[in-house]
């Protein structure tokens, strides 16, 4: 009989030397490479999943003019995402976590497709509410899936750059979509936008299936490469309820800080288009090259977060010390964001918008490798998704606020509140887990 696995809390020497071993991919040679084709599908998972986001924050200057809705009651069409992401999250983690990374991304990425196509059909501030509800409620499993298929296929010295890769298709996306929905908007109207985009997701589909398999019987899978994965020490298999999960001050440490920055990230996206339609007078002939401009440096700054802390940790820097160095410089470089409201012309502004998505893109993927430097496979999808849902449930309460105040003030409070959330969150993860130290599960 195999001896009783200890308990993850006293497996941290031990993980500790995992996560500061080499610190880079293997994408050659006897180990293999297969891992990197399924980071590549859920990257692309993601940047459809921005893609399909994205199209109204696009589209919302010329929605306005033509349903005429005001700031408040668009900041309420997002407000009815952010509220049914949150709802989305409090169950689907656990869902993918029960039901298995395969069936779960599948099943959450057929729904938001679906309700992003949906959004074709509507008429009203009603109708796209209805129509942002549902896509939240399917969009909110791609991070928990993501992530959880990244701690399944990938050691943890990987997990950093890997988990880059994944945010990074966040970007991608927030490219793509100024790049397609104009060019399909003025030829086929704003209609055919979200149909087309939402369509993206079963061409997705049909690569997700016939490749995926549990790493334990992928038959594509060398067994010198699934060695290479699951060279951590081992763990215990049993699931863990929210309940137990809830009691850490490990995972509240990873849910105030997505509480404290997912918000902005939404303002961003969501609102950035608005913002230079107002400031700067762009149109749809004339918002690609500003919103491309931000998110190809977000996309950089996603992958050289994770890259960063990586580089730390392979010159000998304790894990803790590496993860936190590096949000600490992605925080730093947020804090010019606050002079963007007053930016005397649009690439001045595009200039600290972009250097601010960058940050948090870096900031996001260290944190999010916080969850897999702290907790277990088995735990991975359930905290990101108790984090999620406060990021969303604190979302929803953003976009609410942010209608209020553009309408009557203007964006320079909300720019102040942008530049000062990452150290505000930074400060409270560490005193939360100064040693970044796994909670005693049994």
């Amino acid at each position: 009989m195999a001896a009783p696995l200890e308990p993850y809390s006293a497996m941290a020497p031990a993980v500790e030397e995992a996560a500061t071993a080499a610190c880079q991919p293997m994408l050659s040679g006897v180990v293999g490479k297969y891992r990197w084709t399924i980071c590549a599908l859920v990257f692309f998972a993601t940047t459809i999943n921005y893609i399909d986001r994205q199209v109204l924050a696009i589209l919302a200057p010329t929605l306005q003019k033509s349903i005429g809705w005001d700031d408040i009651q668009y900041g309420n069409i997002l407000a009815a995402f952010q509220a049914s992401y949150a709802i989305g999250l409090v169950t689907v983690g656990g869902l993918i976590d029960r039901i298995g990374t395969r069936r779960g991304y599948a099943l959450i990425l057929t729904l938001w497709s679906i309700a992003s196509m949906g959004h074709g059909l509507a008429r009203s501030v009603f109708g796209f509410g209805l129509a942002r509800f549902a896509l939240g409620l399917g969009e909110a499993g791609n991070f928990p899936a993501g992530v959880k298929t990244i701690a399944e296929w990938f050691p943890k010295r990987e997990r950093a750059l890997a988990t880059g890769i994944l945010n990074a298709g966040s970007n991608t996306g927030a490219i793509a979509a100024p790049i397609l929905v104009p060019i399909i908007t003025l030829k086929f109207g704003w209609q055919a936008a979200f149909v087309c985009t939402g369509a993206l997701g079963f061409l997705w589909l049909a690569a997700w299936l016939p490749i995926y398999r549990d790493p334990e019987v992928h038959p594509r899978l060398s067994p010198a490469e699934f060695e290479h994965i699951r060279s951590d020490p081992a763990e215990p298999t049993a699931k863990i309820p929210w309940v137990q999960l809830l009691g850490y001050r490990q995972t509240w440490a990873f849910a105030v800080g997505k509480g404290l920055t997912d918000p902005i990230w939404w303002f961003y996206l969501t609102w950035t288009p608005k913002f230079m339609d107002t400031n700067y007078h762009i149109n749809l002939k004339t918002i690609g090259p500003p919103l491309v401009a931000i998110y190809l440096m977000a996309d950089l700054g996603s992958v050289a977060g994770g890259w960063l802390s990586c580089a730390l940790l392979k010159r000998g820097w304790h894990v803790n010390a590496a993860r936190k160095t590096a949000m600490l410089i992605c925080a730093l470089c947020v804090v010019p964001v606050m002079l963007a409201a007053k930016a005397s012309n649009i690439w001045l502004a595009v200039l600290l918008i972009g250097l601010a998505t960058a940050a948090h893109q870096g900031f996001s993927s260290n944190l999010f490798t916080l969850v897999s430097d702290m907790f277990p496979r088995r735990a991975v999808a359930s905290v990101c998704g108790i984090g999620g849902t406060l990021g969303a449930v604190l979302g929803f309460l953003f976009q609410i606020a942010t209608g209020h105040i553009v309408q009557y003030i203007g964006y320079i409070p909300i720019f102040v509140m942008a530049g000062s959330a990452y150290l505000i969150a930074l400060l409270l993860i560490q005193l939360l887990t100064p040693n970044l130290d796994p909670p005693p599960l049994d």
